[in-house]
């Protein structure tokens, strides 16, 4: 077991400071903002689950709408330890002229998880790849490819609800529009958080979320609120 939590606490340290070494002395711009989640799972059986998530993201100190976005995808379970999830996200992102950039994004995600008595530890690899605006840019149609690598931990308190911390490394692979970050670290997001168990079909959570950007061209700082709301069906 102890050599199972020092490899993940290595990994995450070794990729904070891989993260950490690409940063360059830019301005920062800090922002504080909401995002509302309603997520849905339907268990189909033992080993395949449906997913659908909308969320509303809000920015500027929470006085400007920022996004939305829907979640369609399966999961599936490979056995206690190891998963796999192919997700289709639609997403609606609100522009400085009051309209709509339409965006398109496919992820693949693969999450390995154990469970220590009452500490769990998991790992999230997810490749994403997206489009936007396909038919009013001459881009549109170039995909961005991110990987996303998210470390976190989970306490069981027994009761009804459960802390958890999370960190998230994001690296770019290729984005047509910000080429010059292509094959850096160049975003990261601590968060912690509760959810608290309303009943056995459905879950409540809060959270805080700091989201920090470095090796691009305008980076921001976040400060995000959080609110989850799950249904297991």
């Amino acid at each position: 077991m102890s050599r199972f939590i020092n490899k993940i606490v290595l990994i995450v340290i070794l990729s904070f400071f891989v993260a950490k070494k690409e940063v360059v002395a830019q301005m920062v711009y800090p922002d504080a903002g909401s995002w509302n989640t309603f997520n849905i799972d339907y268990k189909i059986n033992k080993k395949i689950t449906g997913l659908f998530t909308q969320e509303c993201r809000i920015k500027e100190n929470f006085t400007r709408l920022n996004l939305f976005y829907t979640n369609l995808g399966l999961e599936y379970k490979i056995n206690d330890f190891f998963k796999a999830a192919l997700v289709y996200r639609f997403i609606e992102k609100y522009q400085d002229d009051n309209s709509f950039s339409f965006r398109h994004r496919l992820m693949l995600d693969l999450t390995l998880k154990k469970k220590f008595e009452k500490i769990s530890l998991s790992y999230r690899q997810r490749i994403q790849a997206e489009e936007r605006d396909i038919y009013s840019s001459e881009i549109g149609k170039l995909p961005e490819w991110y990987s996303r690598n998210k470390f976190a931990i989970k306490y069981d308190t027994e009761k009804r609800y459960t802390p958890y911390a999370a960190i998230e490394l994001r690296y770019q692979l290729r984005n047509p529009r910000e080429w010059q970050s292509d094959n850096t670290w160049h975003r990261n997001r601590y968060s912690f958080g509760v959810d608290y168990k309303l009943n056995k079909k459905s879950t409540f959570g809060i959270y805080y979320l700091i989201q920090r950007e470095y090796n691009v061209a305008l980076p921001q700082n976040q400060y995000i609120l959080g609110l989850e709301y799950s249904l297991s069906l």
